[in-house]
């Protein structure tokens, strides 16, 4: 939400009547009253959660893919420098999404446009505050707060990966990490105040036991020059565990301080607007402060700076696309779903890489694999349909206060 701060304070001339003539007055956020109104909204949704799941799958594929041809076939291993750059990135979300308005409505003058967009997203950050925010400061204020606890939470969750990779086996860092989705739902509980369902907690668990049986069952730990002795082990372990319970936490934070309320929702439109902007504040922030940790790490030896070859510019540039697509697509899931469903959703993805490692090296998957990434299909399967149930039973609710 930090990419709209600047915005808050228009100028003078600004004129309202061309706001309203593209953005008409509306309450900020909407109620649909009628059956068949709720019931397109809901199908919307799902469109929108379908198409996002894709992008999220082929995408978070071509990354992990990318990012470890640049760090073993490269040889360019500079993981923390490849979180900057990649987070940083992020922040393009905001004008390719000021391009796709623009497209949307070629004859309208761009500056009438602009106005009308970032009158929208203020609106929708507006709601936020009013209904969470206790506090008397301004929404600039506390948007700016919003956007650096998120982007905190992102990238200390992150970085135990970086931090855990060398420490800990692949299937332990893999495991563990992807254990995520169980600290979602809790943080969910927690946080959300979302009620325990034994539908959503048996699937979580199923998803979480699917990642492990991939992780222990189709990869093998022996890989040369990656001998790892039993007291790092347990470091990187702790590691990684924290990160997972940090990138848990980073979802819901982010469904907690930066989507509208449950039971008063914008267009799926909007929210996919709105998702992208707190995402392009989220890269302005890590653009702005994580570059201090690198200078430190460079003199420390953790982390030698060296400036990429070209065929690895072209590799990041790849994977930085890959990765802004990847996260636009993640937030709308969670924006329009729930960072439990998202979370799993994302799960699905290891066995997609999987299935791209067998055609990549040949080697076919082993039993263990296939079981695994079956259980992951039908815990998302469970979560889906209990999601689905949630939406149900909210609109019904809501019809019974309307009476």
């Amino acid at each position: 939400m930090s990419a709209t701060a600047p915005l808050l304070d228009q100028d003078e001339d600004h004129r309202p009547s061309d706001v309203e003539r593209l953005a008409p007055p509306r309450p900020p956020l909407r109620r649909f009253h009628t059956d068949p109104a709720k019931r397109d909204v809901n199908r919307s949704k799902v469109v929108i959660v379908s198409v996002a799941l894709v992008l999220v799958l082929v995408t978070f594929t071509v990354q992990t893919e990318l990012a470890a041809y640049i760090q073993a076939d490269l040889g360019w291993s500079k993981p923390f420098m490849m979180m900057y750059v990649t987070h940083s990135s992020w922040i393009l979300l905001f004008p390719l999404q000021l391009l796709h308005v623009r497209l949307r409505q070629p004859s309208v003058r761009f500056r009438v446009l602009y106005r009308a967009h970032v009158h929208s997203l203020i609106t929708t950050a507006q709601s936020i505050h009013d209904r969470y925010v206790a506090s008397t400061q301004s929404l600039a204020y506390n948007a700016t707060i919003v956007t650096l606890w998120l982007a905190l939470s992102l990238n200390v969750a992150a970085s135990t990966w970086y931090v855990a990779v060398n420490l800990t086996t692949p299937s332990d860092l893999s495991a563990i990490y992807n254990a995520s989705a169980f600290f979602a739902y809790a943080w969910s509980v927690i946080l959300l105040g979302e009620a325990v369902r034994w539908d959503k907690v048996g699937a979580v668990i199923l998803s979480v036991v699917g990642v492990v049986i991939v992780a222990y069952g189709g990869v093998q730990d022996h890989t040369p020059g990656h001998e790892v002795e039993a007291s790092n082990r347990l470091i990187g372990n702790v590691i990684i565990a924290i990160g997972s319970v940090g990138y848990g936490l980073y979802e819901v934070l982010y469904k907690r301080m930066a989507c509208p309320p449950a039971d008063m929702e914008p267009t799926p439109r909007d929210s996919i607007y709105f998702s992208n902007a707190v995402a392009a504040s989220i890269g302005l922030a890590t653009l702005l402060t994580l570059w201090i940790t690198l200078p430190f790490f460079h003199y420390l030896g953790v982390e030698i700076f060296e400036w990429p070859s070209k065929q690895v510019w072209v590799c990041l540039v790849i994977s930085m696309v890959a990765n802004f697509v990847f996260t636009a697509a993640f937030l709308t899931m969670v924006s329009l779903t729930n960072p439990v469903l998202s979370s799993v959703a994302a799960l699905l993805s290891i066995f997609v890489i999987a299935l791209t490692d067998m055609v990549i090296t040949g080697k076919p998957l082993t039993r263990n694999a296939l079981l695994g990434g079956f259980l992951i299909i039908v815990a998302f399967g469970v979560l889906a349909a209990a999601t689905w149930r949630e939406l149900t039973e909210q609109e019904e609710g809501s019809e019974g206060s309307d009476e």
